[in-house]
């Protein structure tokens, strides 16, 4: 889909450390992002590299040691924890690899759990086509130790989408999937870019998870040193075989033998 309007967010000059001193390690070095709404965006990089942390900050999880983060038109620093809460109750959706669902309650009970906790009823014709591009409709009353691993993530994907936010951040959200669950998921959130207009950003290390999103970026060392439009598997650990991820710096090289 398309990008259009403003960025779903961004981030100006991003930094963030941790500890002081000499010990101080930099996590993110003045990175300046911009994630367009209605794509499909994934972030790769080496253990270390700071994707983890990028997300976080972007989804105000974590709060930059420096820079500004925006989520639509609203700068996440000038907002107290209330509405910092709120914002991300409202307008962000988040999936990660170890699903977090309640083991207590149904797939359904889950997937409205976070408006129910906030006093919401949930849109019923949005929450149906939901359910129907997930596949979930005759899983609905299952509790999670009735469903597969793939299935368990997809009530996650549709318990991050039920409220429609503005953005859904994805944590290696096929991390503990078997390669086709995490192929069934990774179709259903490229599906909700498609079908459904979502902004999606995910942290992966995985080239052929990638290659579902529309556009890749590349960390190392706490900044962004390249990206990728359009990618496939191949072209993805292409481009990754093409730079030293002990410093970011591009260099050629060997062919891995057969």
């Amino acid at each position: 889909m398309a990008a259009s309007g403003e960025p779903a967010a961004r981030g100006v000059a991003l930094s963030k450390a941790y500890g002081s001193g000499d010990t101080a390690v930099l996590a993110l070095d003045r990175v300046d992002v911009e994630i367009d709404a209605g794509r499909f965006t994934a972030i790769m990089g080496p253990s270390g590299s700071g994707k983890s942390t990028l997300m976080h900050c972007l989804a105000g999880l974590d709060k930059p040691t420096a820079g500004e983060v925006w989520v639509g038109d609203t700068e996440l620093s000038r907002l107290g924890d209330k509405a910092l809460t709120r914002l991300r109750r409202d307008r962000i959706g988040f999936v990660f690899q170890a699903f977090n669902l309640l083991p207590t309650l149904t797939a359904e009970e889950n997937i409205t759990l976070p408006g129910d906790i906030a006093g919401r009823r949930a849109d019923g014709a949005w929450l149906a086509q939901v359910v129907e591009t997930l596949n979930l409709a005759d899983r609905l009353r299952h509790r999670p130790h009735e469903l597969s691993g793939g299935q368990q993530q997809r009530v996650a994907v549709a318990r991050a989408l039920a409220a429609r936010p503005q953005l859904i951040f994805a944590d290696e959200p096929t991390g503990n999937l078997d390669s086709r669950s995490g192929a069934e998921v990774l179709d259903f959130l490229r599906r909700s870019v498609d079908e459904l207009g979502q902004t999606v950003v995910m942290v992966t290390h995985d080239p052929n998870a990638a290659s579902y999103a529309d556009l890749v970026l590349f960390l190392a060392d706490g900044r962004i040193v390249d990206r990728l439009e359009r990618p496939t598997a191949d072209a993805v650990l292409e481009r990754m075989r093409r730079f030293d991820v002990r410093g970011g710096r591009q260099v050629t090289l060997p062919a891995p033998e057969d």
